[in-house]
């Protein structure tokens, strides 16, 4: 019987030590995609996003609701464009959710640009582990200037 609960307790940390890691490696490609905004590096912008990956930004003026499209190449040039450090977007994961090969993160945000204030609003990344690597393949984000205390 010890032998028995021994080797359940083997695999339910198994379990829960590769669970953490799965979530620590979704949130390290995250982390890696606003370093390299921050950093203006380019390079490992990319290297966090699938090949076809897709950015949106759900839009609210006035109340009109839309959703844009924003392009990737348009994104990833005016990243490389600024000077490190002018790109400060500060996030808090606040949901993971993993299943297989598929990650679902919520991140509240406060975007600073040349170290102002800019605005606020919420990330929701969905993920796709390509081999052995996380790759973001869809983000789109809400923003507001207010309510972002």
């Amino acid at each position: 019987m010890k032998k028995l609960v021994s080797i359940f307790l083997l695999l339910t940390t198994a379990v829960m030590v590769n669970a953490q890691t799965a979530e620590e490696s979704v949130k390290a490609t995250i982390t890696h995609f606003f370093e390299g905004m921050k950093k203006a590096d380019t390079v490992l912008l990319k290297s966090t996003l699938s090949t076809t990956a897709i950015l949106q930004t759900i839009k609210n003026k006035n109340g009109d609701i839309s959703i844009s499209d924003e392009s990737i190449a348009a994104f990833i040039a005016f990243v490389g464009k600024q000077q490190p450090g002018a790109a400060d977007e500060q996030i808090v994961f606040e949901t993971v959710k993993i299943d297989g090969t598929l990650a679902s993160v919520w991140t509240p945000y406060k975007f600073y640009f040349n170290g102002k204030f800019s605005h606020c609003g919420v990330n929701s990344f969905q993920l796709v582990k390509l081999g052995n690597v996380w790759k973001i393949h869809f983000i789109i984000d809400t923003r507001r200037k207010d309510g972002c205390e």
